[in-house]
């Protein structure tokens, strides 16, 4: 093992550390809120925005596919495909600050094509970053994982450490993959974006609050897919046991 890789060992330890922290009150009170009112909508109206959503991300992941060069160069270490990763993640996390900063502008209408544009920059960055570390994303199981890699990056604390067992031992848990809980991707998505987006409605102040929310995602999300995919490398390489960073408790 390298010294680029054994420092990347103690960074995806501190990383995890992280998601097994317990939520914070605010975090709490917030979840508790959203479930709320998530109970007072009619259970037909949840239906048809699982459906709505579900559809929508089904047509990103196709469209993704088709726009991804599923035979460009890739970088043969761990610190070149890192490396990779992080030129591609500036390029997205750029394009959506203006595109939340664009929708910002335009008031509440036109904030609201906010949601699937950024669902589809957020898409389209996991399958360059498949691609970057080697993974074919024309098989379902790697679509799949990329799902996974993003619900692990925006949900709430319970179902973050959910996506992390599923993506800590994909070679295992794949086997057992059928088909996504859309329901609970689609409630995990909505409500964490409703906390960080919540101002971009906000008359004369939504482009600031678009652009900054939209850089914040991606950054949350850049870091989730390094990580995940980093695991992966070095599981399939044999340096690491597949369950070196799951939690005892």
């Amino acid at each position: 093992m390298t010294e680029y890789e054994q420092l990347v060992l103690k960074e995806i330890e501190q990383w995890r550390k992280q998601l097994d922290k317990r939520p914070g009150i605010f975090s709490q009170m917030t979840k508790q809120a959203q479930a709320k009112l998530n109970n007072l909508i009619p259970q037909k109206a949840h239906d048809i925005i699982t459906e709505s959503i579900k559809q929508m991300v089904k047509a990103t992941l196709v469209g993704s596919y088709v726009t991804t060069n599923k035979t460009q160069q890739v970088g043969e270490s761990l610190y070149e495909k890192d490396q990779l990763l992080h030129e591609k993640f500036k390029a997205f996390q750029k394009a959506a600050v203006i595109e939340g900063a664009g929708t910002g502008v335009g008031g509440f209408v036109l904030a609201l094509t906010d949601f699937p544009l950024l669902l589809s920059i957020k898409i389209k960055f996991l399958f360059e970053a498949a691609v970057v570390y080697g993974y074919p994303v024309d098989q379902y199981e790697e679509r799949m994982f990329i799902l996974y890699v993003f619900q692990l990056a925006f949900s709430s604390d319970q179902k973050q450490r959910d996506a992390y067992q599923m993506v800590n031992n994909w070679n295992e848990n794949k086997a057992f993959v059928t088909d996504l809980d859309w329901y609970s991707f689609q409630q995990e998505y909505r409500d964490y974006m409703d906390l960080a987006k919540l101002l971009q409605f906000v008359p004369g102040f939504g482009a600031i609050a678009g652009a900054y929310a939209n850089h914040n995602l991606l950054e949350k999300l850049g870091e989730t897919a390094k990580r995940a995919y980093q695991i992966r490398y070095l599981t399939d390489k044999g340096m690491i046991k597949p369950d070196i960073f799951i939690d005892d408790h």
